[in-house]
């Protein structure tokens, strides 16, 4: 133990010199200039636009008025000498900061030293224009640089002040009110500085947050999509397997090459299903309970069970109303599916966003394709709205891309309320292909008609 605290000092020791060397050696009177404020300071925004181009360089405009007033004051009191330690290092400070402490530092101590008249009682080793050089000087070398350099500074210029003092104690110094000034000023300009970089971090933060947080809900509602259509063109392909099969008895004495094209058929068909049953497990392996509650055998809702959608909604204390124009007529699974949920989820938007609102959702069945339009009023209820992030509206989004649609969603102007208008194009499905009740008395999938020959396989008939 008496071993181990003396090495751990020591490498202490050595690690504060190596950054004393670092941060105040190390190139010390390197380039580095003070920048002009930036264009959105307030600073420059509050300037007249003839002088705007001008504004950034105010700090500079003024460190340099600043410098050649101390220089004139110094003049004053006691001549050119005390003229340039004050206003050289000040000048300097606008391109290489460090350097220009340095001479401000070095300046200090040959003043102190040379100086011998005690006219001015309390006032060395710092005369009053040096006084205010030194901290300015050292402001600046706090704003470009880290908070370690600004405590190097003011250990330095303590240690200075306190051998001052202890070896001129024949004569008043202003020591003390260096350190003391120094440190406050200089701690302030710390702290600020800290905290602004301290805000820009957490703004930073928030804002990769946000992303992060809208790509994994993008993500999840892809991974829904993908069980969606999982079930969508399963249906068709085992359609598709099943016909393959049952097609070569529908017709007495088929020629052996159209029984093996349709086998052919039937065994593509049953290996896009493995193949799309194997990718629908990657898919839930991301999420296992995602969709633990759901039935996976329970069929994929459609625009013909709005009605239930809406009741669940008015149950919860939604007004909807409910508005169908156009011919009715039969559209791709796809789309039937993708328009029933982003209907739902604009009413769920109204029942998080707006309480006690009422809300109209038209489907418009028009030539080409698919609208609808989801408008909800102000919310009405004393019930704080939710604070959501907007992350339905990434969803829907995606979905209306998938098909090659168009969707707008924005605040109504009129009453504050919301709107979502979205367009899918889409043809018409034959009436033989649109889903239906299967007839009495046969098997689910199998084919009318159907001759005789073995019954499809189970396996092949699941989604």
């Amino acid at each position: 133990m008496t071993e181990t605290i003396p090495r751990t000092e020591l490498r202490t020791i050595r690690r504060v010199i190596s950054d004393l060397r670092k941060d105040l050696f190390t190139d010390a009177f390197a380039l580095r200039p003070v920048p002009p404020l930036d264009a959105t300071h307030p600073l420059v925004r509050e300037m007249p636009q003839r002088f705007r181009p001008y504004a950034p360089w105010l700090p500079h405009a003024a460190l340099t008025a600043f410098a050649f007033y101390l220089m004139a004051v110094a003049v004053e009191i006691e001549g050119a000498d005390l003229a340039l330690v004050s206003g050289v290092p000040l000048l300097l400070a606008l391109y290489r900061p460090v350097g220009a402490w340095w001479l401000s530092f070095g300046g200090s101590i040959v003043w102190g030293l040379g100086i011998t008249d005690t006219s001015v009682g309390g006032t060395w080793p710092w005369p009053p224009t040096l006084f205010a050089s030194y901290i300015a000087v050292m402001v600046i070398v706090a704003f470009q640089n880290r908070p370690r350099v600004a405590g190097q500074m003011l250990l330095l210029t303590a240690g200075f002040g306190f051998a001052y003092d202890l070896f001129a104690d024949w004569r008043p110094t202003n020591s003390f009110p260096m350190v003391v000034t120094s440190c406050v000023i200089v701690g302030a300009v710390v702290a600020r500085r800290s905290l602004r970089e301290t805000k820009q971090q957490v703004a930073v933060q928030q804002s990769a947050t946000h992303e992060e947080r809208s790509r994994r809900t993008l993500l999840e509602e892809r991974a829904t999509i993908a069980r969606e259509l999982h079930d969508v063109v399963a249906h068709h392909m085992s359609v598709i397997a099943i016909q393959a099969e049952a097609a070569p008895y529908r017709v007495a004495n088929p020629p052996e090459e159209l029984a093996t094209s349709f086998a052919t058929i039937r065994e593509n068909a049953v290996a896009a299903l493995t193949e799309l049953r194997r990718v629908l497990g990657v898919v839930r392996a991301d999420d296992p309970d995602a969709y633990a509650d759901a039935d996976p055998e329970a069929p994929q809702p459609t625009l013909a069970t709005l009605d239930t959608l809406f009741a669940g909604v008015r149950a919860a204390g939604l007004t909807v109303e409910h508005i169908t124009t156009g011919a009715v007529r039969p559209l791709p699974s796809g789309v039937e599916l993708s328009a029933y949920r982003i209907v739902q989820e604009a009413l769920s938007n109204a029942l998080r966003h707006a309480p006690g609102s009422t809300a109209r959702v038209e489907v418009a069945y028009v030539l080409g394709g698919l609208g609808l339009r989801i408008v909800n009023g102000p919310p009405t209820q004393a019930v704080r709205p939710s604070p959501g992030m907007g992350h339905g509206l990434l969803g829907m989004r995606e979905r209306v891309a998938m098909l090659n649609g168009e969707m707008t969603a924005g605040a109504v102007e009129e009453d504050g309320g919301y709107e979502v208008a979205v367009f899918i194009p889409a043809a018409a499905v034959p009436e033989a292909e649109a889903p239906g009740p299967e007839p009495s008395g046969q098997a689910p999938g199998q084919a009318p008609g159907l001759k005789k020959g073995p019954a499809p396989e189970e396996e092949t008939m699941k989604p």
